[in-house]
Parts: structure tokens; sequence; C-alpha cells
């Protein structure tokens, strides 16, 4: 699997508060493909992550710690003009007014990446190519890049587009939704909120949304915390929906600890289960189980839940899958310690 996309150094706060008030930062590191990369090697998947980072300190933070986590960097380009692009963020829930970002990735390395300057036999090595909305809004550069890479072509890799709509980032660029609307257009398997189908888009509902999107084969419409919805379209008739393509598993109960992380760790989850052949359910639960890690930690990044015991939860009745409940430290347990993190 190849991921594509900016990584950033990330800065998370000590303690809580207003970043003004905060008076320390731990470094760590963030990005929505990055972060894909990670999670998915850690699984035991072969992946590759394609990216351009300054030829900083901070560029070789973030190749060693990629690199750290199993995930080949051997195509990532040094850039010696640009910086590595780093963020600061508040501690608190990113859903609540509190919350702050500080983003300083204007002019970054990432963002001078374009069809020429990327390693492209290095992107299309995998089964799978994971790209992100993230991207196509960083510069016309990248936009190019990511419609290089979702063109149509023999021997393409199956293309998995995460829409990440970020509505800051396409602030000057009011053709910012019709264009992540094209991308996921040439995609095989996206994945987007409902939120942001709504507000980029002003689709309500997954019905709308996979009539806005039919090309895909795979469409994955996400509700937070109510759960999430797979349009298939090798689904064979007989399934939860009368149409016998879609398939709805509930979300998890988990005492969070940080909302922060769990998009990205959701779609490693999915991707990680697809490319071993899982079918739709077991996809979306092995989603949900890799996201309900990342949300019981501090950080971007989470351990994911060993193959066997996510193999164990993912098979578990209905009942038994909507009684269970995940807190921190949960990934720790094997699968035989699996039924002590039930409830009744």
């Amino acid at each position: 699997m190849v991921a594509l996309g900016e990584s950033m150094v990330t800065f998370l706060p000590t303690s809580p508060g207003r970043l003004a008030d905060v008076p320390s930062f731990e470094r760590g590191i963030g990005g929505a493909e990055s972060n894909v990369a990670c999670v998915l090697a850690r699984a035991g998947h072969s992946v590759r992550w394609v990216g351009r980072v300054g030829a900083d300190g901070f560029g070789d933070h973030l190749v060693e710690a990629i690199t750290a986590y199993g995930v080949d960097t051997s195509a990532v380009r040094r850039d010696p003009g640009r910086p590595t692009g780093v963020y600061f963020r508040t501690a608190g829930d990113r859903a609540t007014d509190a919350h702050e970002v500080a983003y300083y990735r204007a002019g970054s390395a990432a963002s001078a990446m374009t069809a020429r300057n990327t390693d492209l036999a290095a992107a299309r090595s995998g089964r799978v190519l994971h790209l992100s909305g993230i991207t196509a809004a960083l510069s016309d550069g990248c936009l190019g890049l990511m419609r290089e890479l979702t063109a149509p072509r023999p021997g393409r890799p199956l293309v998995s587009f995460d829409v990440n709509h970020r509505p800051g980032l396409w602030r000057d660029h009011p053709e910012g939704p019709r264009v992540l609307l094209d991308l996921a257009r040439r995609a095989d398997l996206v994945f987007v909120g409902d939120d942001e189908a709504r507000d980029a888009w002003g689709l309500r509902g997954a019905r709308a949304i996979r009539e806005a999107l039919p090309e895909p084969d795979v469409l994955v419409v996400k509700y937070g915390r109510g759960g999430a919805v797979v349009f298939d379209k090798e689904v064979p008739e007989g399934t939860e929906d009368a149409t016998g393509t879609a398939t709805f598993v509930r979300a998890l109960r988990v005492d969070v600890v940080a909302a922060v992380g769990a998009g990205d760790a959701f779609a490693a989850g999915f991707l990680s289960a697809t490319l071993r052949g899982l079918p739709a359910r077991d996809r979306l639960r092995h989603g949900h189980l890799t996201a309900a890690a990342a949300l019981t930690v501090p950080g971007d990044l989470a351990e994911p839940p060993a193959r066997g015991l996510a193999d164990r939860l993912a098979a578990l009745d209905d009942g038994a899958w909507e009684t269970l409940r995940l807190g921190p430290g949960w990934t720790a347990a094997d699968a035989r310690a699996a039924e002590e993190v039930r409830t009744p």
C-alpha cells in the first residue's frame, strides 16, 4: 500500500488551556496520509509513504519517525529551499469552540509537490494508493499531481480517496468542493463524512451522497459516533439493504481521551481489512476498532489492536458488538483477555 501527502511535525500541549497560556509542548508527527501509512505498517502490511519535506531538522524527524513505524520512506524528497510544515494545537476536543489549531504550512516543502518532481512510479507501486483532499488544496501543483494520480490508466492501483474537506484550506478557492467531488468520482474507494458532504456539497444522507458519487466501486459514509455505511458494488443481493449494496455498522462505545486521528485510523482499519479480502461488515468493524484505538490515546497516532484481537472482536454477534465498550489501554489486551473489555 502507498500513501501520498503532506506530513507535519505536531506540537501537543503538556497541559490544557489556550495556546497563549500553554507553557510547553511535546513533539509528534501528523498528516492524514502518513497517519494511515503508519497504522497500516503497524498492522503488518507493506507500506510506502511518498511525500516532500524540508532539508531541515523537522524533516529529519518526520522521516525518522515514520520510518520507525515500519514505513518505506525511500521515495520521500527533500526540498532545500522550503521548510517542513508544523502545527500546534490545544488539548481539547476538536468539536468544541475552545479548541485551537495553529498551522504553519504555507509555502511548505510538501506544497511544492508536482507531477514532475514526485516519484510517480513509487506512488503507483502498491496494490492500493491512498490520497486525500488535503493535498489537492495545498497548491495548483499539488492539485495537478492529484489529477495525474487519479486519472484512468492501464494498471492503475486501486485508488483510495479520503475527501477530508478542510474549509480553511479552500478559503480563497471557492471551487474547492467541486474539485473534491471530481477527484472522488475518479477514485475506486472513497471515504467521506456525512457532515463533510453536507457542508461541501449540500448533500444530506448516505443515499444522496451515493447518488452524487455513483462511480467509485466502494463508498464509505461516516456518521462519527453513529457508525458508518459502505456501498459496495460487489455486495450480492440479499444484504441488509433492499438494493443489495449497503451495509451499516454501528460505532463502538468508547471512553474518549482525545477526538483526534480517528478518521485516519478508521480508513487504515478499513483498508487493512480490504487488503485482507474481508467482507463489508468486517471491513467496517475493523475501521471502528482502529478508530477506537486512536480515540483512547492523546495523540494523532495509536498502536492498532493486534490482528488476533481485532479479528476476535470483529467476529462478535450483533448483540455483543453493541454492548462492547472500549477505554484507554484496551489494545494491550490479547485475544483471550478481550472478554474483559466487554460490558453487560
